[in-house]
């Protein structure tokens, strides 16, 4: 059986809600799109910059690379054991 997210019910799923409002907002609100192909284009350059370019709440407000880089740093031991 498929389960369906009821409109306007944020509290079913947050992270897609507000994914569709910033791509509503900052895409289908701001452009006027002639073709399909086009509407394909410019998602694309949105979605990597969303993605990889643009920094994120959830992640201390550090782009995804930042995060990602900082991650992959090793943690400098400060026991006594060094």
């Amino acid at each position: 059986m498929l389960e369906f997210i009821k409109p306007v019910k944020p509290t079913q799923n947050a992270f897609i809600v507000r994914f569709n409002r910033i791509y509503r907002t900052e895409i289908l609100d701001f452009y006027l799109f002639r073709t399909l192909h086009e509407v394909r284009e410019i998602t694309e350059c949105w979605l990597n910059e969303y993605n990889s370019e643009r920094p994120h709440k959830s992640l201390n407000n550090l782009t995804p690379e930042e995060y990602r880089l900082m991650a992959e740093k090793p943690e400098i031991s400060k026991s006594a054991w060094n």
